[in-house]
């Protein structure tokens, strides 16, 4: 206890501190200088304050702001613009959509998209046929899909960017052209990707800066803290990190990761060593990201064996020593890295990379572990590695009845193996949850009612998706609070002395209420580190 008066006094019907202690007598938490300065009693702290002391009093369940272990808000100010298509049910709503956007946009102006759904596709193949009858061929037109993994161009656009055959690289990106060798419009994986983005109408940096700002408060009113950002690929990021702290402060704290890919050698890794800790008021550079496949629906992923239309069967890396090599380089460094992994072959390769790495203390974890064998878990977690999930991929993507293209792909056997949490969680293993926004939706009390559901708590009709992989309330709240620092080999996500002031008071308790009671619940307040970045009643 401080013998300062506390800057700030929230006082809560309760609080949970995830200190695994009992705190049925706190009803109070103060802060001084960004740190927790008490927690109690609300009597005994509100004798503490003076005039300066901002007190807010709440009916609702205070609790660690949460932290949101994968998502991509850098990356989402490029690739979410346009039509928000996620929430389109068919390609007609789709073509809806886009021809909606295009009557806001100049005649020979771009017409974008995001969130598209690649289940639309199952039967013709993913194509730009939705563009040119929505908009007409002449249009310039390009649509990013869910997974941020491939998108669909209109035949203008890809003549613009001068892709006029078929193209193929060796992580597996591709231009996707047709029989006659006509491209398709569909740009799978990134380097494809580029080739239309680098021909895209550019954001002015002020553009830029606002629209973080504004995607990082809305976070903030979910109870967002703090973001692992999985993405350091923005061409100025320096120069709109700067820009937008001068703007004022980040509603969210941001730990940013950047990309290693297989291109880069040595000493470009050396580079992104030294870029570790660089930072500024309420962002830090810490960690490398990997990706060892791509995508299941994209058919990147990499598997023991071919999925039913016979792709996925190759690493981005080519092979596992060139990423092994980079791994083990960046581990010496004492950098924590995070590699995405997505298929069975792709999962236990890193699982064996990383498990054979010598002891130093270094915290290194995968990314997404869409399915694999529980013997692959079990090795996960006696080495030490921890698993970074998102329950929305498997509750927004995929379905009970085995219909959909993610379980069409990988057949009964690889698809009664989607995103084993539980598993996970019964192994022993770390778990950090996340949103992978713009991906999927990043609001944290719904995520966390699916993780317990197994289907969208939204869609109560919604057959469970093998719900023995259900997680409790518990498991889930942790996976949003003490998870996310576990994960990246530090103590947080908890309410003690001398801790941040990072926490959210929610109108219901994220312990005791039902899963339907938590997905549609509110949050009432959020401070990260003594600041208030979001304050219901300002509503």
């Amino acid at each position: 206890m401080t013998s300062a008066a506390p800057e700030l006094i929230v006082c809560a019907s309760h609080i949970h501190s995830m200190t695994g202690e009992p705190s049925t007598e706190q009803t109070a938490i103060a802060v001084t200088s960004g740190k927790i300065s008490g927690l109690g009693a609300a009597e005994e702290l509100l004798r503490q304050a003076d005039a300066q002391t901002r007190i807010i009093e709440l009916e609702g369940t205070l609790v660690p702001a949460f932290t949101d272990a994968h998502a991509h808000p850098v990356m989402s100010l490029s690739m979410a613009r346009g039509a928000d298509l996620s929430g389109c049910r068919s390609l007609d709503e789709v073509a809806a959509a886009l021809r909606t956007e295009a009557a806001n946009r100049r005649a020979d102006g771009w017409v974008l998209g995001w969130g598209l759904d690649p289940n639309f596709f199952t039967e013709q193949g993913i194509g730009n046929d939705v563009l040119v009858q929505a908009l007409g061929a002449d249009r310039l037109s390009y649509v990013t899909l869910f997974d941020a993994h491939s998108a669909i161009a209109s035949p203008a656009a890809l003549q613009l960017a001068g892709i006029d055959s078929q193209r193929r690289w060796p992580s597996g990106s591709s231009i996707v052209a047709d029989a006659s060798g006509t491209p398709t419009g569909h740009l799978l994986e990134f380097e494809a990707m580029a080739l239309v983005q680098e021909v895209l109408p550019a954001q002015e940096l002020n553009e830029q800066v606002l629209g973080l700002h504004g995607l990082l408060r809305e976070m903030a009113a979910q109870g967002i803290g703090e973001v692992h950002v999985m993405d350091m690929n923005h061409p100025q990021i320096f120069e709109l990190l700067a820009a937008a702290e001068a703007h004022a402060p980040l509603p969210v704290k941001l730990r940013i990761s950047p990309w290693c890919t297989p291109e880069l050698g040595e000493e470009d890794c050396a580079e992104l060593i030294t870029l570790q800790q660089r930072g500024g008021e309420r962002w830090k550079i810490q960690g490398v990201k990997f990706f060892i496949d791509g995508t299941v629906e994209g058919g990147t992923a990499w598997l023991e064996t071919p999925d039913s239309k016979g792709e996925s069967t190759t690493s981005a890396w080519g092979n596992i020593e060139a990423y092994a090599q980079r791994i083990a380089q960046l581990h010496r460094a004492q950098v924590p890295t995070a590699t995405h992994a997505i298929g069975e072959r792709g999962i236990r390769e890193v699982v064996e990379t990383l498990a054979a790495l010598p002891e130093n203390g270094v915290q290194h974890r995968i990314e997404h572990i869409e399915s694999v064998p529980r013997e692959v878990i079990e090795q996960m977690a006696a080495a030490g590695i921890a698993a970074s999930m998102q329950p929305t991929h498997c509750t927004h993507y995929t379905k009970a009845d085995g219909s959909d293209d993610w379980s069409v792909r990988l057949g009964t056997a690889r698809a009664a193996r989607a995103w084993c949490i539980r598993d996970v969680l019964d192994a022993g293993a770390i778990l950090a949850l996340g949103s992978d926004y713009p991906v999927a939706p990043y609001p944290v009390l719904p995520i966390m009612a699916d993780a317990q559901l197994r289907r969208p708590v939204e869609d109560e009709q919604a057959a469970p998706i093998l719900p023995e992989q259900a997680i409790t309330a518990a498991e889930a709240l942790a996976g949003y609070t003490t998870g996310p620092h576990s994960a990246i080999g530090q103590d947080g996500g908890v309410l003690s002395l001398g801790a941040p002031g990072s926490f959210t008071v929610l109108d219901v308790d994220p312990l005791n209420a039902t899963p339907q009671e938590l997905g549609t619940g509110r949050v009432l307040l959020t401070v990260s580190e003594g600041l208030i970045t979001f304050d219901g009643n300002d509503l």
